[in-house]
């Protein structure tokens, strides 16, 4: 066997532009506003509960609210996590390459060739389009 069919890893890098920032701060505006939407509908709805809860079980309202808490507090926690995001989407330099993902791609390889180097391929784009193929 000479050859061999792999799927090999391509990283996607974006160079920061004023469209990419503008970009990824709607992005985490638009996490954010949902997770305040997500908590307000927990709170509604936890309250409805809450309320049907008591009438049937006080013992259970106890661990109800325990679960209301929980998933209030899981929104929060990513809340509190995309306003830091939001913070370094601020602050990333204009010309900067940032990693956006990572794709797969089939390459065949051939006795003799440099892994390595097929291995690391990376994609550049530059307000979408691409701009460079590097290994």
């Amino acid at each position: 066997m000479d050859s061999i069919t792999l799927h090999c890893p391509i990283t996607i890098k974006a160079k920061v532009t004023d469209e990419l920032k503008a970009q990824l701060a709607a992005e985490v505006q638009e996490a954010i506003k949902k997770a305040d939407m997500e908590l307000q509908q927990i709170d509604f709805q936890a309250k409805r509960i809450m309320a049907e809860q008591a009438k049937i079980d006080a013992q259970g309202l106890i661990s109800l609210r325990q679960q209301v808490e929980a998933e209030k507090q899981k929104r929060l926690d990513f809340k509190n996590h995309m306003t830091e995001k939001l913070k370094e989407t601020a602050q990333l330099e204009i010309g900067a390459e940032i990693v956006q993902g990572n794709m797969q791609r089939v390459v065949t390889v051939n006795v003799g060739d440099d892994l390595h180097r097929i291995m690391s391929t990376e994609i550049l784009l530059e307000n979408g389009k691409i701009v460079a193929f590097r290994s």
